[in-house]
């Protein structure tokens, strides 16, 4: 059953989230300076130019099916590229971004200039059918989610669209032989582009409708082997460790948890005494979501309006969920079907809300939509490269939101008083957390063994037991995620060691490394973008 829990409107709380959240950290109230410093500097300054009207002010409530997003990291071994795409420039190259913090997206600077094309018809010609082959995308997107519950993660562009998918959907032969003459199309112009941004929008197209010829063909029977899945889904082929592997790390998390009985059982018992009373569970939620908002609000400029709701769920084969509304709205879902631990609240609230999916989205809506007109951004198929930029993004802006020590010291001095949980002496608790996400790996081979036929369900839950220190009852809903999503599971880790790399690639001090973030967020982008050189 879901109940819908108080809106939380964020335009009102960011006083008071922003306030308790200086108190703890130094570098924030560096950041704000600097920004006051930066407005003084302004308030004279002419008024900016009018943003680009909204091609549809009034967008319909999101269809929005979707799957988890809540799996730690894992450390990437080797990736190929698999989607032939024009790369994003190397962070030492990117452009200078304006003093919002924000990419610029919508005017001249964002990206190198438009090259000279020896056929400015022929360029022209070509905008004009990626514009064309844009709301054929949208409406083929549409209705392959007619055949396939949970395909259409979010939608919230034109109505007449949607109403047509649902009105007179094709079949999915139909759909296949669409997806395969638009990728023609589409191959046929990008030669003739001449702009680097819309080249990167038909690369992003081009991946897009690959991922939608793979579904509809699953759809249909076919069955790829685990790694091939993958790279045909998300644009990345993973190349995964045995498991034997992650021997020495349990041995090392067996150290900091001696005592008699098997590892798993040890360590679960440890972690259960940090978990959040149900009763509790709002007011630790709020306050985690809250903090999470005020560092990121320091660096991204949201829109005024932006809001969310919390929701506590129960039935879910994942911990926690954004459905993007569309209007720079979000629900956010917390399953409750097993204990919540002390861990979880700034994870999902980093990763479900800011900087997480509901800022990629709010981007996504402001920067491509609204900003650019493109209108396959309105709609997002859960199981194409935009949800390894989505993870990726997600899970790694829980360690950019919380740096160091400041995720420690919110948990002591913040959550665990509102959870009523007495914090710990040492530090073990987080030295635990930290080395329990060095096993993230092996999720995904045992996922690649069971779906590839080389173990049976039992044997797929005891290993995850074993190699994640899950209690049966969490390592059964760990196996239950990988039976309805699939492949899906390599967005989490090797999609968030995929955006550290490109991030922090040559040491970038914390702003460049914000700007960088924002950068991913508001531009066409995919895999191929962060592996470029």
């Amino acid at each position: 059953m879901t109940r819908w829990q108080r809106t939380i409107t964020m335009s009102l709380m960011a006083g008071v989230t922003l306030a308790g959240c200086y108190s703890l950290d130094p570098e924030m109230k560096r950041i704000v300076e600097q920004r006051k410093t930066q407005q003084r500097g302004t308030d004279h300054a002419p008024p900016p130019a009018a943003s680009p009207a909204e091609p549809d002010a009034s967008p319909p409530p999101a269809l929005t099916t979707k799957a988890a997003k809540d799996i730690p990291a894992i450390d990437v071994r080797r990736l190929e590229v698999v989607s032939g795409a024009s790369a994003m420039p190397a962070p030492d190259s990117m452009p200078a971004a304006p003093a919002s913090g924000l990419a610029d997206t919508t005017g001249a600077g964002a990206w190198p200039a438009p090259a000279e094309t020896a056929d400015p018809a022929a360029a022209l010609f070509a905008a004009q059918t990626i514009d064309a082959a844009a709301t054929a995308y949208v409406l083929l997107s549409l209705e392959i989610g007619t055949h396939e519950k949970g395909y259409i993660d979010a939608y919230y562009g034109p109505p007449s669209l949607l109403d047509a998918a649902i009105k007179a959907p094709r079949d999915k032969a139909a759909l296949l032989a669409a997806a395969r003459q638009l990728t023609a199309k589409l191959d046929g112009v990008v030669p003739d582009l001449a702009d680097p941004i819309e080249k990167r929008r038909a690369a992003f197209l081009l991946a897009q409708l690959r991922a939608a010829e793979t579904r509809l063909m699953m759809m249909d029977g076919t069955r790829f082997p685990f790694a091939e899945e993958a790279e045909r889904l998300f644009g990345v082929r993973p190349e995964l460790k045995p498991l034997a592997s992650y021997d020495a790390q349990l041995a090392a998390i067996d150290a900091l948890v001696p005592g008699p009985g098997d590892l798993a059982t040890r360590v679960e018992a440890y972690l259960d005494r940090f978990t959040i009373p149900k009763e509790r569970l709002q007011k630790v939620f709020d306050a985690a979501i809250a903090r999470c908002r005020g560092r990121t609000a320091t660096h991204v400029a949201m829109p005024q309006e932006e809001s969310f709701k919390l929701q506590f769920v129960t039935g879910k084969s994942w911990s926690g969920y954004n459905y993007y509304q569309g209007g720079y709205h979000s629900i956010i879902q917390v399953n409750t079907d097993l204990p919540i631990r002390l861990s979880r609240a700034l994870d999902l609230g980093c990763h479900e809300g800011y900087p997480g999916h509901h800022l990629l989205n709010m981007k996504l809506e402001e920067q491509l939509v609204k900003g650019r007109g493109w209108k396959e951004f309105s709609v997002y198929p859960l199981y194409s490269p935009q949800s390894l930029i989505a993870e990726g993004t997600a899970n790694y802006g829980i360690d950019l939101a919380f740096p160091d020590r400041t995720r420690p010291d919110t948990e002591r001095d913040v959550l665990m008083p509102l959870a009523e949980i007495t914090p710990p002496a040492d530090d073990r608790y987080w030295q635990l957390t930290d080395a329990m996400k060095a096993l993230q790996g092996a999720r995904l081979t045992i996922a690649q063994q069971y779906l590839d036929g080389q173990i049976d369900r039992p044997a797929a839950v005891a290993l995850t037991q074993k190699y994640l220190l899950f209690s049966p009852q969490r390592a059964e809903q760990s196996v239950a995620f990988t039976d309805q999503y699939r492949s899906y599971v390599i967005n989490y880790g090797i999609g968030e060691e995929m955006v550290r790399a490109f991030i922090e690639r040559g040491n970038p001090d914390r702003d460049e490394i914000w700007r960088r973030m924002a950068l991913i967020l508001g531009e066409p982008t995919l895999p191929a973008d962060l592996l470029a050189p």
